[in-house]
């Protein structure tokens, strides 16, 4: 074998790995995370999670991001450590499809038809159709799909370098005094291990083995234990990823290591056992690509019926492994917005989204207690305020930097789309939050000055508080569910919140001037009525931003300002029913 057959042996790997990665990436866009979003929502059902893992890991060809995507929802809280075992062994069946693919190097025939399954003569006609819609479709989605068939292509043409460039070991005795020591169990899983664990891929090892048997040097009795070793090799990613997470996360990585490892074991006790007993006829028969791809499916499928129904005692193995400790908890960095996850940006996508609605439900929860506050002063409800708004304000921080981060990797047109949607709320949803820490500073000055609003200025604020109230709700709902419904009544209901507003302060003014209330009182109220239309202000931006979502602009200041002048008579309608709803109690005659 001369030193350009290794070349192209390289050069083959080089282009396998880069064709699996545009594969990968290709798919997983296409799928806009949809496949992958659903492993966070998984039920406690072991069956399912095994479908949807083997499911999601062969889109994405590959059971070490499956699983370490996996290991980040167990660290996010996401799932439970059983759901992701379950998971887990569907991912090992996933992985094997690959091969299967990569088996199709062998096909011959002289019959026309078969003869176009072989990857030498289709792998040319996709990348030709890939490279067509990447260059020339103006589709996002045509172009993913563009990228996938040339990643496939890619991939196909690796495998058949590296076949060719292998064809030449078949003349080599050192080769095939190599693959001997192999056919010592053990050593042949260390060197399955080993390359795995480098190539930090099962498929792309499991590949190179497939190509090396064109020398047809490779005999069932190294191939075994060289893919035992492999499938255990491939628990090296999310064994790393797993280190600084929660107890539950590394559990999870280690599940991946002990069902691998068992079933290598049961597999070896059960191959090497039967042997003793039949002599397989096809034990030192060589074997082919296809035949690999039978094993592999072969281990990973039986592994997974056997140690199924003992996924509980998995999980208390893993448990007994790594024992519970009491860990620290950070509110304002949640484990949601987990590093892992960017792997799968729809998946972070997301948790992201949760995390800004959860800014959201925090300010709400704080408006209800600034009233509270506003009306009798509790230390312990002010403390929960200020807790509140710490953890807002960590929850801002980390999701700026996480969508900064997740916004750099390759996205679809959808994620994209998202993303804008967070990076344009997070801060409204932020400044709420800031307002009512405002209404709580108000409160703290009237209970240290010893001095309170007036009873009817305290009926006014509980209408614009009911106002307020309601704005905030329809802007959380359409936040959500990104519902228009919701998200159209929350302008005109701003403007009536405006009027109000301009009411009170006006009544206000009314009293000081007839000696109702004094001006120390009226500066605070004033600090009130400005923070109260403010939170309204910021609603009016998110539920417009969602609005403008759908029309994949986010000029919400020109949608607004557009909205208010065009005259729409359901806008008017909106406005003269929560006119109705919202009425100032009327003044006592004097």
């Amino acid at each position: 074998m001369t030193f350009f057959n290794w070349l192209n042996m390289f050069g083959g790997l080089a282009f396998f790995l880069y064709g699996m990665s545009v594969m990968g990436e290709g798919l997983e866009k296409q799928s806009g995370g949809s496949l992958t979003t659903l492993l966070g929502k998984m039920t406690s059902n072991p069956i399912k999670g095994v479908a949807l893992g083997a499911i999601v890991t062969a889109v994405i060809q590959s059971s070490s991001a499956t699983t370490v995507m996996v290991v980040g929802f167990v660290n996010s809280g996401i799932m439970q450590l059983r759901q992701a075992l379950s998971i887990i062994m569907g991912a090992n069946i996933g992985t094997t499809i690959t091969a299967w693919f990569l088996s199709m190097v062998g096909i011959e025939s002289d019959n026309f038809f078969i003869n176009m399954l072989k990857p030498s003569s289709f792998s040319p006609i996709i990348a030709m159709v890939g490279i067509c819609l990447l260059m020339f479709s103006k589709s996002t989605r045509k172009k993913d799909v563009g990228s996938i068939f040339l990643g496939f292509a890619l991939l196909m043409y690796g495998m058949l370098l590296m076949s060719d460039s292998a064809a030449p070991l078949a003349d080599m005795p050192e080769f095939a005094n190599l693959l001997v020591l192999f056919q010592n169990p053990l050593l042949g899983m260390l060197m399955g291990m080993l390359m795995t664990a480098v190539l930090q891929s099962s498929s792309a090892s499991v590949g190179i083995l497939q190509a090396i048997t064109i020398s047809g040097l490779v005999t069932y009795s190294a191939a075994v234990p060289i893919i035992l070793g492999q499938n255990i090799g491939t628990c090296v990613t999310a064994m790393l990823s797993s280190i600084g997470t929660s107890k539950n996360a590394k559990r999870a990585a280690l599940g991946h290591l002990y069902f691998n490892i068992i079933g290598a074991f049961i597999f070896m006790l059960a191959f090497y056992g039967l042997n003793q007993i039949i002599h397989f006829s096809f034990f030192n028969e060589p074997v082919t690509a296809f035949n690999v791809a039978i094993l592999h499916s072969l281990f990973n499928v039986t592994c997974t019926l056997v140690l199924l129904p003992f996924t509980k005692h998995l999980e208390r193995l893993v448990c007994f492994s790594i024992k519970d400790k009491e860990e620290k908890k950070n509110a304002a960095l949640p484990n949601l917005l987990d590093e892992r996850l960017l792997v799968t940006p729809g998946v972070a996508i997301d948790a992201a989204d949760k995390v800004t609605l959860e800014m959201g439900i925090l300010g709400r929860e704080n408006l209800d207690l600034a009233f509270e506050v506003l009306q009798k002063y509790d230390s312990k409800k002010s403390d929960l305020m200020e807790e509140n708004e710490n953890r807002v304000d960590g929850y801002e921080d980390k999701l700026g930097s996480y969508l900064i981060r997740l916004s750099e990797r390759s996205l679809s047109q959808q994620d994209n789309r998202q993303i804008s949607k967070l990076l344009h709320t997070i801060t409204d949803f932020e400044r709420i939050s800031d307002h009512t820490c405002n209404l709580l500073n108000s409160a703290t000055e009237l209970h240290e000055k010893k001095i309170s609003f007036s009873e009817p200025a305290m009926q006014d604020l509980l209408v614009l508080r009911q106002a307020i109230s309601e704005i905030l709700d329809l802007t959380l709902n359409c936040f959500a569910s990104e519902d228009l419904a919701d998200a159209i009544q929350v302008e005109p209901l701003e403007e009536v919140i405006d009027e109000i507003c301009i009411n009170v302060k006006n009544r206000h003014i009314d009293r000081m001037q007839r000696g109702l209330c004094s001006l120390e009182k009226g500066f605070i109220f004033q600090d009130v009525l400005t923070n109260l239309e403010r939170m309204s202000d910021h609603c009016s931006n998110i539920a417009a931003c969602i609005i403008e979502l759908q029309h994949n602009s986010f000029d919400t200041h020109k949608y607004l300002n557009e909205l208010r002048s065009s005259g729409n008579q359901s806008y008017k309608n909106l406005q003269k029913y929560y006119r109705e709803a919202y009425k100032l109690p009327e003044l006592p005659k004097l």
